[in-house]
């Protein structure tokens, strides 16, 4: 069952407007040209059809707009794959008692981030894995976890308006090869919808499944699990883009991205990588030259044509391996890496980079428009909003121009651990740690604090998602509905 919003001037309304007389409706055409004429009765009843037809017309463009794009969360980091929305529609203060709508206990555990399309809600679990622990415990005892039993893989829909389950489907009940690190899980890589389906991908069974909206499966494809790095396990969610579902799995083994037809989940194309272990999600970036698919990987970075899989550049030597996503404008792409050790580049790229390049201090190469070194993200994505782009990392918040690079402002935050990426919505930028603990700022270039929100007695290291007037936050224990 899918939720929706009835158009505005169809089915029940529609007979109300039907009783009105011809000439109104030739009154209400004619009012903006200041003209009233004389129609024959044929005349009238055929402007009277073509008018209802325009209004049922009008009223169904606008409820794909509502849900199109201010009210659909597609993919891990929205629509465009960056954390920005246009326009805030949610309160930007809650709490456990202000502002939560609704809330409902998750079965399972996992760390991927609720999708949204049409009034519905997506997420992936494992059920009968142990559930993640905060960054501190897994500091504690750095060793890789594998189940001794068996893991339901799992995706759960629920109703955005109430929070009622509509439907679930276990892709696969078996247990994993592969340990992973006790702060992930075995459902951390975010599902992606295009309005029609709703595409999964669980790296641990190295299985993508795409889904009707009514929990039908349509089609499999099997693409192989593999070790990771140190056994920390995986992280890259599904990207959509030209019609392709994109798997980035880079791994200790056998790296490679893939892109399969959404609407059959036929390949499309696949290309190796180099390299050993990554994090990142890769960024379908829609510039005004051309379309990209950005994957940032074990010290590289990359972009393929997203039709072919052709290389459009690539840029080597770009430190450790990849946790954070791009950031993203229309104009330039910002990335980065940091690990907790050392500080990696921030490095601004725009859409006429071409060829490869070995990353240097000194670089001067078409494309490359500034770089920062030791100013790399961690494991939180960045966000570009506002001529600023936004970076987290060890318990501040550095600002930079997006023209120049140069430092706006650097400010101590009052925050714990972050694994969630930023996220923008108008003017406000909000940062969450793993305690719940939001803290919501003006983006511009200097600091200023709205409001500090907290949901108390859960781990939040999933990346929120915006859904029109509601904000959906998921913790390992619950998901809460902020509206």
């Amino acid at each position: 069952m899918r939720t929706g919003l009835q158009p505005l001037f169809c089915s029940s309304r529609l007979s109300s407007i039907e009783n009105l007389p011809a000439i109104g409706y030739l009154r209400v055409v004619f009012a903006g040209l200041g003209q009233i004429k004389t129609f024959t009765l044929l005349e009238k009843n055929l402007m009277k059809t073509k008018f209802l037809a325009f209004l049922c017309f009008l009223s169904l463009g606008l409820n794909a707009s509502v849900y199109g794009q201010s009210a659909d969360w597609p993919q891990f980091r929205g629509p465009d794959g960056n954390g920005v929305v246009s326009k805030l529609n949610f309160p930007e203060t809650w709490s456990e008692s202000e502002n939560v709508a609704w809330t409902v206990d998750l079965p399972g555990g996992g760390l991927s981030s609720p999708i949204v399309s049409q009034g519905q809600i997506f997420l992936t679990t494992a059920v009968g894995a142990k559930p993640p622990v905060s960054f501190m415990e897994g500091v504690g005892d750095m060793r890789p976890k594998k189940p001794d039993t068996k893991v339901k893989f799992k995706i759960v829909s629920y109703n955005l308006e109430d929070g009622k389950k509509l439907w679930e489907s276990t892709v696969v009940d078996q247990q994993p090869e592969f340990p992973i690190h006790g702060s992930n899980s075995y459902a951390t890589e975010s599902p992606a919808t295009d309005g029609k389906r709703v595409f999964v991908y669980f790296a641990a069974v190295g299985i993508v499944t795409a889904f009707d909206m009514d929990g039908k499966e349509i089609w499999r494809q099997e693409i192989g699990a593999y070790p990771t790095g140190n056994g920390f396990g995986t992280g890259s969610s599904l990207t959509l883009g030209d019609g392709n579902v994109f798997v980035q799995c880079d791994n200790d083994e056998k790296s490679f991205i893939v892109a399969f037809d959404g609407a059959t989940g036929k390949i499309r194309w696949r290309k190796e990588r180099e390299g050993r272990t990554s994090w990142s999600t890769p960024l379908f970036w829609k510039n005004k030259n051309r379309n990209e698919l950005i994957a940032c990987g074990s010290g590289f970075v990359r972009s393929y044509d997203p039709k072919t899989g052709d290389e459009l550049w690539s840029m080597t030597d770009v430190g450790m391996s990849f946790s954070a996503s791009p950031a993203a404008d229309d104009q330039k792409i910002y990335f980065g890496n940091s690990g907790p050790r050392s500080n990696g580049p921030l490095v601004a790229i725009n859409d006429s980079m071409s060829g490869t390049n070995a990353f240097a201090a000194d670089l001067k190469t078409k494309g490359l428009e500034w770089m920062v070194m030791q100013a790399g993200p961690g494991l939180a994505s960045p966000v570009a909003v506002g001529g600023n782009v936004y970076i987290p990392g060890r318990g501040k918040l550095t600002c930079y121009s997006t023209s120049d690079g140069s430092v706006s402002f650097k400010e101590r935050m009052s925050l714990g651990s972050m694994a969630a990426s930023l996220w923008a919505a108008g003017d406000r930028i909000f940062m969450m740690d793993e305690t719940g603990k939001t803290v919501v700022f003006e983006a511009t270039d200097s600091m200023n604090i709205i409001a500090t929100n907290q949901i108390a007695d859960d781990l939040f290291w999933s990346t929120p998602a915006v859904a029109g007037n509601s904000l959906l936050l998921r913790g390992v224990k619950k998901l809460y509905c902020i509206r």
